[in-house]
C-alpha cells in the first residue's frame, strides 16, 4: 500500500504531523508493506527569494494577531510538540521560500532516503534555528543527511527540481488540499492535518482492509 504526503518544510504542523503518522505506522501490522511517498507543498510560493523574515511578524500580518498573540501561539506550538517528542523554538523562527529545501527532498528521493533529508531539515529549522533559506546552509544539512554535498550545491544551484516542487504543489490542490499537511492513502483516501496518532491508525486499518477486500 502507497501513502502520500504533502508538507512544507517550515510548517510545525507538517513535522508533528510526521511523527504522529509515524507512531501509527509503526504498529501497524503490515508497515513492511507500506511505501511512504513524500511530496513538495509550498504554503506561499510567492515568497521572494532571498527574503527572510521573522515568522511572528509573517503571522501578524497574514493572520491579524497582535504580538503577545503571536508569542503565545508559538508556546502553545512547542508546548503541543513536545508531548509527541518533538522539540520546537519557536522564538526567533525565521521565514523564507523553501522551495531550495524542497529540491533536496526530491533529490534524497533520488537517492533512496527522502524521508532522512526530511527529517533533518525540519530539525534544523524547528529545533536548531538553521537557515533553510540559503544554500551554503542547505548544503552543509544536505551532507548531514547523507547526500553529497557538490551534487547538492548543483542541484540548487541550476534548480533541478524546481518544476517537480511545483508540479507537487498543483497535484496536491488538484486533489483538493488548499493545506498541509495533508495524507493520501491507496491513492483514494485523503486525511488532512497533523490528526492523533489513532486516527492515523484507523486510516492505516481502513485503507488496508478496504484495498485487500476487493483485490
Amino acid at each position: 500500500m502507497r501513502v502520500d504526503v504533502w508538507a512544507d518544510l517550515v510548517c510545525p504542523w507538517c513535522y508533528l504531523g510526521k511523527r504522529r503518522f509515524e507512531r501509527a505506522l509503526a504498529e501497524f501490522e503490515h508497515a513492511d508493506e507500506v511505501e511512504v511517498v513524500h511530496h513538495s507543498f509550498q504554503l506561499d510560493p510567492t515568497f521572494p527569494r532571498g527574503e527572510v523574515r521573522d515568522t511572528n511578524e509573517v503571522l501578524i500580518e497574514k493572520y491579524g494577531m497582535t504580538p503577545e498573540q503571536a508569542k503565545k501561539s508559538g508556546v502553545e506550538m512547542e508546548e503541543r510538540a513536545a508531548a509527541d517528542g518533538l522539540e520546537y523554538t519557536m522564538a526567533g523562527l525565521r521565514m523564507g521560500n523553501t522551495v531550495d529545501a524542497h529540491q533536496l527532498v526530491h533529490l534524497g528521493a533520488e537517492h533512496g532516503i527522502a524521508d532522512t533529508v526530511m527529517e533533518r531539515l525540519y530539525r534544523a529549522h524547528f529545533t536548531e534555528g538553521r537557515s533553510l533559506f540559503d544554500h551554503d546552509s542547505l548544503v552543509e544539512l544536505a551532507a548531514d543527511a547523507g547526500l553529497d554535498a557538490e551534487e547538492a550545491r548543483r542541484v540548487l544551484t541550476e534548480g533541478t527540481y524546481a518544476a517537480a516542487v511545483e508540479a507537487d504543489g498543483q497535484q496536491a490542490r488538484s486533489l483538493g488540499a488548499n493545506g498541509v499537511p495533508f495524507f493520501v492513502l491507496d491513492e483514494r483516501y485523503g486525511v488532512s492535518g497533523a490528526q492523533p496518532t489513532e486516527l492515523f491508525a484507523q486510516a492505516l486499518d481502513r485503507a488496508w482492509s478496504d484495498t485487500h477486500a476487493s483485490a
